[in-house]
């Protein structure tokens, strides 16, 4: 039995695009409200109708995305999202100038779609642990920030450090109202891509950070879940 707390919550509202830190958020069948739930379509001739990703194109780390403030704090995203370039300039999801503004800065022809559950393992979360990110910092002898890694729900508990990279079917999390399982395909350690190799812009790529994963952790950094029990969770919210 572990216990702990929720230390951070994140949303990635456009897949690939920087997200937004949250205070509080809704965990239901979906994964996490919002995220995800929004993506850019590659048009080239080879590649027509694939989703863009970071793999591709690290510079989508350069827009950021982030859904309106909701007047009463509801952890449920209030409209579509709006994306910001890096020049700062804010794009309604809906600007008929924002599918130009992207190509341009990318160089790819593209489309917005609009589809909840885009996650890479469908509608999952992904939870990240503080010991195995401040551990992993020691191993490589650097600061590694966990939004490389883009988690929905940072936990700080009992765990000791990659634990769960042992981790399967039945293990379980209470968050607060709610529950979180390795249930199903697609779930349990999550095996790595290279998009955390990319700092948190895109700017600057770290190759030995998925190396030292590889060779040492096989590739394992987080737990993907589903949500069991839905409700509303919170940064402070008690973990067991």
């Amino acid at each position: 039995m572990l216990s702990g707390t929720v230390t951070a919550l994140y949303r990635w509202p456009v897949k690939s695009l920087r997200g937004e830190a949250l205070t509080s958020a809704r965990l239901d069948e979906r994964g996490l409200a919002g995220d995800r739930a929004y993506t850019l379509i590659d048009q080239r001739p080879q590649r027509a109708g694939t989703r863009l990703t970071v793999r591709q194109v690290p510079g989508m780390l350069a827009w950021e995305a982030a859904y309106p403030a909701t007047c009463d704090g509801s952890p449920e995203p209030a409209g579509e999202p709006v994306l910001y370039s890096p020049t700062g300039a804010a794009y309604a999801w809906n600007d008929p100038e924002l599918p130009a503004a992207l190509a341009e800065s990318y160089g790819i022809p593209l489309e917005l779609r609009a589809a909840a559950g885009q996650q890479d393992r469908g509608p999952t979360v992904l939870v990240t642990f503080e010991a195995s990110r401040r551990a992993l910092s020691e191993e490589l002898g650097a600061e590694v920030d966990v939004r490389r890694f883009r988690p929905n729900v940072h936990l700080d508990t009992g765990l000791p450090a990659f634990a769960e990279e042992a981790y399967g079917e039945g293990f379980s999390l209470t968050i607060g109202e709610t529950t979180l399982e390795i249930i199903g395909p697609d779930s349990g350690p999550c095996i790595r891509c290279a998009v955390p190799s990319w700092d948190v812009h895109g700017r600057e790529r770290w190759p030995e950070l998925q190396k030292h994963l590889i060779v040492t952790h096989e590739n394992k950094f987080g737990l993907i879940m589903r949500v069991t029990r839905a409700g509303t969770v919170a940064i402070g919210d008690p973990v067991s």
